[in-house]
């Protein structure tokens, strides 16, 4: 099952944290390299941060370690892995953009990508859904 564990860990209640002490905790608790082995993602509106690991980690033992942290704690941050979807947003996009090249985008495996079943490009927002045919085509 660790093996279709998501490889991105959802942090809440970081407002009390700062970025940097944010990464330096991750560090010390996964023993591994923000940039190098890892990625943080702020989503400051929601008062949440995301860790991708591109090394390959136990990410259920990872959150088992930050719960048991005395710092996460004392930060009063919770973490969760974050759940597999088969659906993303992207946001951004140019004017021009058609649901054609969006599928055959998503679906190259250059980029990561997977079988893609469905676009809904909304035009007024410069932005589209992309759903998969499975929760493997999205990283």
């Amino acid at each position: 099952d660790s093996a279709e564990a998501s490889p991105s860990v959802v942090f809440e209640n970081i407002k009390t944290c700062s970025p940097n002490c944010l990464q330096m905790l991750l560090e010390n608790i996964s023993g591994l390299t923000v940039d190098a082995d890892f990625t943080v993602e702020l989503i400051p509106e929601i008062n949440v941060a995301v860790a991708t690991f591109i090394k390959s980690i136990d990410t259920k033992e990872f959150v088992k370690k930050c719960s048991q942290d005395k710092r996460v704690r004392e930060f009063k941050m919770t973490a969760r892995l974050l759940e597999l979807t088969q659906t993303i947003k992207a946001e951004n996009l140019p004017d021009s953009i058609s649901t054609d090249y969006l599928t055959v985008f998503f679906e190259s495996a250059r980029s990561g990508g997977g079988p893609v079943s469905d676009v809904q490009l909304f035009p007024t927002e410069n932005s589209a859904i992309i759903t998969f045919c499975d929760h493997k085509g999205n990283t």
